[in-house]
């Protein structure tokens, strides 16, 4: 048995075929040809940019949204922070004072103090009153089919 008789090595090894799927390389084994970015095979929707429904109305009811329609609202505000022994949750109490995609900057109404917070943290937030949602128009056949309570 020798070492280049190929009946001991079964592959599908062509010279030809391996050459013509090389790529070729950058410093560091990359390939040149590899996109740069995200790279997706559905329709992605950017932040922020809503949901276009067929009568024409855009509904963007992300968490940032709703809590700039509570600015200056009071509310108790509930963070994990995984992996972090000291502080694994925490609880603020605070006025809303806006809110961006990935932060809510809050502040402590007896003190002053004001806290920016990163929304992935977030798990929920209570307001003591009524919770301001933006609306969007709701056609007569959905909304006869809704049973509403007070």
């Amino acid at each position: 048995m020798t070492l280049e008789d190929p009946r001991y090595y079964p592959t599908n090894y062509s010279p030809g075929y391996y050459a013509a799927t090389r790529t070729a390389q950058q410093p560091g084994g990359f390939p040149m040809n590899m996109p740069s970015g995200p790279s997706y095979s559905v329709p992605v929707v950017p932040m922020g940019a809503g949901q276009q429904f067929p009568s024409g109305v855009m509904e963007e009811s992300f968490i940032e949204n709703i809590l700039r329609f509570n600015k200056g609202k009071v509310g108790t505000f509930y963070f994990t922070y995984q992996g972090n022994s000291k502080w694994n949750a925490m609880v603020y109490q605070g006025r809303v004072e806006t809110a961006g995609r990935d932060h809510i900057i809050i502040s402590d109404p007896s003190s002053g103090k004001r806290y920016l917070l990163m929304m992935a943290n977030l798990d929920w937030v209570e307001f003591g009153e009524q919770i301001n949602y933006p609306l969007s128009e709701i056609s007569p056949e959905v909304q006869a089919s809704l049973e509403t309570s007070e």
